[in-house]
């Protein structure tokens, strides 16, 4: 599953790494993830917020395939349609699977394979480093990033488990 999010940037951000995500409203920096179907980070891009997610895709979606060469499907939201779907499948071997609200659907619902990435978005926001960007650098906040998933993985590994009987 791929998505991004955008979040506020901190005044140490710099003008170049800084920009408004006009949808969302934020002035800041945008985060794009693929994650696996348990959750799992599997890539990470820091980029402005005033990025597309198709651009951040083609580049993030490239570095993903090219480490983890089992990769096959990828599921995406409605940002991601239009060329990208047919350059992933040409250059890279991927299926970009589009999945999208129905146009009858009212309030909230919970789209298929949609929920797996917003949990990830929710799980870093749980990190309170994490709920505003203060890194100078895109590097940095890219590492904060595995570092909040590294300890979710670990304290996914040391939850204690019932005993047979």
């Amino acid at each position: 599953m791929i998505d991004s999010q955008s979040v506020k940037a901190d005044a140490v951000v710099g003008s170049d790494s800084r920009g408004f995500d006009g949808g969302k409203l934020v002035n800041g920096r945008k985060r794009h993830v693929v994650v696996d179907t348990l959750g799992l980070l599997l890539g990470v891009m820091v980029t402005a917020a005033d990025t597309g997610d198709r651009t951040a895709a083609r580049v993030l979606l490239k570095q993903v395939g090219d480490a983890h060469h089992r990769l096959a499907l990828v599921w995406a939201d409605g940002g991601y349609t239009g060329s990208l779907v047919e350059h992933c499948l040409a250059a890279l071997s991927l299926v970009l699977a589009i999945v999208k609200r129905s146009d009858d659907m009212r309030g909230f619902v919970v789209l298929p394979k949609r929920w797996i990435v917003e949990r990830f978005f929710a799980h870093l926001m749980r990190t309170r480093r994490l709920a505003r960007d203060y890194e100078r650098r895109t590097t940095s906040a890219e590492a904060m990033i595995y570092w909040s998933m590294t300890l979710l993985m670990t304290r996914r590994l040391a939850r204690s488990r019932p005993q047979p009987a």
